[in-house]
């Protein structure tokens, strides 16, 4: 069963998604980040023995995503692609028969694997940030004055238990910025600092939920609130 979790992020009512998404109602826009595409085909031609399908179940999940909001764009902040040498005429027909058929338009906010450009079959137009309303979108986590930034390229992720607990993929918002989790499948994830405004979402099994800490429970969520 498929949950969302509303929030009021500076002003604007947003869903974080099960998918590793941030839905912006308002603008119709499907925020994600660190998609990563060719990743998988990049370690097999350095001979890693990795599954096939990695590509495909992402975009599946992306569709899933954009049909289940509606969203008329896909806003994607950052790392798109893993990079050249994983861009394989497999992923660029898979990718580009996906692009053909999802009914939002892709735009990419450019992230530093997105250095080397993206296929122009493709045709996605690409900036390197982008300013709507109270929100800024970027990839990396730097704070912009007087607007509240959403972006990627940490791949946060929170653990779910003490001793022989979980990892699991999670929304990290702090005072003026929202760290979007990884959505690709296929990468790692670290750990970042917490600070009395941090707010997490666990993201696991269809479902999104706030994890406490102890700094959350202090004082007001300066910008965010449930």
């Amino acid at each position: 069963m498929r949950s969302t979790h509303a929030l009021t992020v500076a002003g604007e009512a947003v869903e974080l998604c099960p998918e590793r998404a941030v839905y912006w109602p308002r603008r119709q826009t499907l925020a994600v980040a660190d998609l990563h595409w060719g990743k998988s085909a990049t370690f097999r031609q350095f001979g890693l023995p990795l599954p096939a399908g990695v590509l495909e179940a992402d975009l599946a999940r992306l569709s899933q995503a954009v049909e289940a909001t509606g969203a008329e764009r896909v806003l994607v902040l950052g790392d798109l692609i893993h990079g050249a040498i994983g861009l394989t005429e497999l992923v660029l027909e898979t990718v580009g028969a996906w692009l053909e058929h999802c009914p939002a338009e892709v735009h990419l906010v450019r992230g530093n694997h997105d250095a080397t450009g993206l296929p122009p079959q493709w045709a996605i137009p690409v900036v390197d940030t982008l300013h709507e309303g109270p929100f800024f979108f970027r990839h990396e986590p730097e704070r912009v004055e007087g607007a509240f930034v959403w972006c990627g390229h940490i791949h946060p992720v929170v653990r779910i238990g003490r001793r022989r607990g979980v990892r699991v993929p999670c929304f990290h918002l702090d005072d003026g910025l929202g760290v979007l989790p990884a959505f690709s499948e296929f990468t790692g994830g670290g750990r970042m600092e917490i600070t009395p405004q941090t707010r997490r979402f666990g993201v696991a099994e269809g479902s999104v939920w706030p994890v406490p800490t102890r700094e959350s429970r202090r004082g007001r969520r300066n910008g965010v609130r449930q």
